[in-house]
């Protein structure tokens, strides 16, 4: 084989290389813009939305319904970036789950349901929530069930609201609900406020405050994997949960 030859073939392999490159890049790029501006994995370490969300959940969030943001922060560091949100198709409503930056540390994101919008009156009488003077919803009682995880009995509760939503909260059986009253407070403007499902083990805006438009990242739609991080590997089959795997939320 001759030189001019030699070298058209190593430019060849080159070029082919190169494309291989580049196509990886605009797939990487596609994938981040992708993530920060319409759908983003999200894992659930805590217990606050059981038993919506589970410890060990793996969750699917649309992004762009709220309205889409660029990138807000340098992952692994605790550094917060200058960016820009895109227009929403919608607020987010009561009754929905959202992922929403925590208010007093930003880098850190929450999944909670939304109780109250800005303007709305927001009270909790014996563990009860009425939204302006009104029960969130109608409460049905489902069952007593003890949670291992947590090492109580716990009573389970199913929420309807008007508009025909339904979720289900949990309060502790032993807790004493004459201790649970919050406000009434008015839900300022452009804010919302949050609520765990674990209604008895749940950080959420009865301890920290409302959560203002601009932390809001998603609605949460989907659990796309789910796995008990309390068993060991060996059980693999159980550990996994397989009937949650492809579950809309509500």
């Amino acid at each position: 084989m001759g030189l001019f030859a030699r070298n058209k073939k190593i430019k060849k392999q080159k070029s082919k290389l190169r494309e291989s490159i580049e196509s990886l890049l605009v797939a990487i790029l596609a994938v981040l813009i992708l993530r920060s501006a319409v759908v983003q994995a999200y894992h659930v370490p805590t217990g606050s939305m059981k038993s919506t969300v589970l410890i060990g959940d793996f969750l699917l969030v649309n992004k762009f319904i709220y309205g889409a943001r660029t990138p807000d922060s340098i992952p692994f560091l605790n550094y917060q970036l200058p960016h820009l949100v895109f227009p929403a198709l919608k607020d987010p409503e009561p009754g929905e789950i959202v992922v929403f930056k925590y208010p007093p540390e930003p880098t850190i994101d929450y999944v909670k349901r939304c109780i109250a919008s800005g303007g709305q009156i927001v009270e909790i009488k014996n563990g009860d929530v009425f939204i302006d003077g009104k029960p969130e919803g109608e409460k049905r009682f489902l069952r007593k069930q003890y949670d291992a995880e947590e090492q109580r009995q716990v009573l389970f509760y199913e929420i309807t609201k008007e508009n025909g939503k339904r979720y289900v909260i949990r309060h502790y059986e032993n807790h004493n609900m004459a201790n649970e009253n919050y406000g009434p407070a008015k839900v300022a403007d452009n804010q919302y406020f949050m609520m765990g499902d674990n209604r008895d083990n749940s950080s959420d805006s009865r301890f920290w405050g409302f959560v203002p438009r601009e932390n809001v990242v998603g609605e949460a739609m989907l659990i796309y994997w789910s796995w008990n991080k309390f068993l060991p590997l060996y059980k693999l089959q159980q550990k996994i949960r397989w009937n949650r795997i492809g579950s809309f939320l509500e």
